[in-house]
C-alpha cells in the first residue's frame, strides 16, 4: 500500500491505495463517488471521464497514484458550476440522454468542448465527441445540447466564466472534409446525373453521408432487361412496392403513396407507417423517392431518400440500377442505424429488391405483400450476412 494525497471535488484526501488501483475504482470503491461510470475499462468509451487538473482523463486507465497532489473533479463536483448547470439543462431539453450510462463522462466532455471551442460548429463538436460513445441517442440530441449552450453563452455570458483553455497548435486537429453538410428541402428538384457520377455508379460505390445526422448506403444491381423497360417499370409505384421486402401499399395517388413496412432484426421489431413521393428525371433516367414515417411500436421516426440511376450495360441488353439509400432515425431505434451489420443487411435487401424486379419483368407474378410467402424473411437475410462475413474472414468469396 502507498499513501496518496490529492484533492477530490475541492476536498483534501489522504489515504492508502494499492499501486495497481485505477482512479475510477479508487473514486467509486473508496470515495463512494459512483457518478463516475466504468464501461469498457480500456479507455475507449469515455463513460469514466473525469477532470484531473482541469484536463479530461480516462479514470479507468489512470492509476490513482498518478494523481498525487493533483486536483480531481468528478461529476458530483459540479453542483455549483453555472456552465455545467446550463449543459445539464440543455441535455434535458434536447433529449441528450436515454439510459444515462455515458452521461457523466459526456457532460464533462461537453463542458471541456465548450471551454476549448467557444465558436465550435457541428463538425467540430462531432469530432471532439468522437472519444465518447453513446449506444442510445444517436448523438443528435447531444450535439444539439452543446450547440444550444454555445449560443446561450454568446447571448448570456457567465460572469467570471472560466476562460477558454488555450490549445497548443500541434494539438489542434483540422476538421475532416467529410463533416461538410448541407440541408436539403422537401421540394428539391431532381438534377440530372453528371457523367462522372454515372461512371462512379458503375464502379464499386462508397457511401458518403452528405446531410447532418443521416446515414448513406450505396449499392447497385443489374437487371437483364433493356433500360427503357426497366425505367417504365420503376415508375409504376404499386409494382415497385410489391418488390420491396416487407412493404405494403395502402394508398396510391399519382406520384405519391402511403404505406407501411414491417421489419424484425434480432430483438428489434418495427412497423413503420408513412408517406412518400417519387420525383423522376426521364432524360437522365434518375429518380428520388422521399419518404417519412413513424414506428407504432417504439415511436421512432424515420426520414429517408432512395435515389436510383439507370445506365445501360452489355450493349444495352442489360440495365444497372445504382441505388443510394439515405436515412435518419430518431428515437430508440437510432442506435441500430449505423452498425456495420445493419449496413450489410440493407445491401442484402437491395440485392433482394433487384431479384424481385428481375422476376416480375421476366413474367413471374409479383408476390402479394400480405401473403405468408412474401413476408420479410429477415432470418435468412441476417444469416446470409453473417455467413458472408465468416467466409470473408477466412479469405473465401462471399
Amino acid at each position: 500500500m502507498s499513501v496518496i494525497e490529492l484533492t477530490i471535488n475541492d476536498r483534501a484526501v489522504r489515504t492508502e491505495v494499492e499501486p495497481r488501483v485505477h482512479l475510477g475504482d479508487f473514486l467509486r470503491e473508496t470515495q463512494h463517488l459512483t457518478g463516475t461510470h466504468l464501461g469498457c475499462e480500456h479507455g475507449v468509451c469515455g463513460a469514466c471521464t473525469v477532470l484531473v487538473d482541469d484536463m479530461p482523463v480516462r479514470s479507468c486507465i489512470t492509476f490513482a497514484l498518478a494523481c498525487e497532489q493533483q486536483q480531481v473533479r468528478t461529476i458530483e463536483g459540479f453542483d455549483n458550476d453555472e456552465l455545467m448547470r446550463r449543459i445539464r439543462h440543455a441535455f434535458s431539453i434536447h433529449h441528450g440522454l436515454q439510459c444515462g450510462y455515458c452521461t457523466p463522462g459526456m457532460l464533462i466532455t461537453a463542458r471541456d468542448i465548450i471551454l476549448r471551442f467557444p465558436d465550435a460548429d457541428e463538425a467540430r463538436i462531432r469530432l471532439e465527441l468522437s472519444g465518447n460513445l453513446c449506444r442510445c441517442t444517436g448523438y443528435m440530441g447531444i450535439v444539439a445540447s452543446i450547440e444550444a449552450v454555445l449560443q446561450d453563452l454568446r447571448d448570456n455570458p457567465i460572469v467570471a466564466q472560466d476562460a477558454p483553455r488555450e490549445i497548443p497548435r500541434e494539438q489542434i486537429i483540422s476538421t475532416p472534409a467529410t463533416f461538410q453538410t448541407f440541408t436539403a428541402t422537401a421540394d428539391e428538384a431532381v438534377k440530372p446525373a453528371a457523367p462522372d457520377a454515372v461512371a462512379a455508379a458503375r464502379s464499386e460505390p462508397t457511401a458518403q453521408t452528405q446531410r447532418k445526422g443521416w446515414t448513406a448506403i450505396d449499392d447497385s444491381f443489374v437487371v437483364p432487361f433493356p433500360l427503357e423497360k426497366v425505367w417504365a417499370f420503376m415508375g409504376d409505384l404499386p409494382s415497385v412496392t410489391a418488390c420491396l421486402p416487407g412493404a405494403e401499399l395502402v394508398e396510391h395517388d399519382g406520384e405519391s403513396v402511403k404505406g407501411k413496412i414491417a421489419i424484425k432484426f434480432g430483438p428489434m421489431s418495427a412497423n413503420f407507417a408513412g408517406a412518400a413521393r417519387l420525383d423522376r428525371d426521364d432524360a437522365a433516367h434518375r429518380a428520388v423517392m422521399r419518404g417519412a414515417g413513424q414506428d407504432n411500436i417504439s415511436r421512432s421516426r424515420a426520414n429517408g431518400d432512395v435515389t436510383y440511376t439507370l445506365t445501360r450495360e452489355d450493349g444495352g441488353t442489360q440495365t444497372r440500377v445504382a441505388v443510394t439509400l439515405e436515412y435518419m432515425l430518431q428515437g430508440p431505434l437510432a442506435q441500430f442505424s449505423r452498425s456495420g451489420l445493419v449496413k450489410d443487411f440493407v445491401r442484402r435487401m437491395i440485392a433482394d429488391f433487384g431479384a424481385r424486379i428481375t422476376a416480375q419483368l421476366g413474367g413471374n407474378a409479383a408476390p402479394e405483400a400480405a401473403t405468408e410467402q412474401t413476408k420479410f424473411n429477415v432470418g435468412s437475410l441476417v444469416w446470409s450476412v453473417i455467413w458472408g462475413r465468416i467466409r470473408r474472414l477466412f479469405g473465401k468469396a462471399d
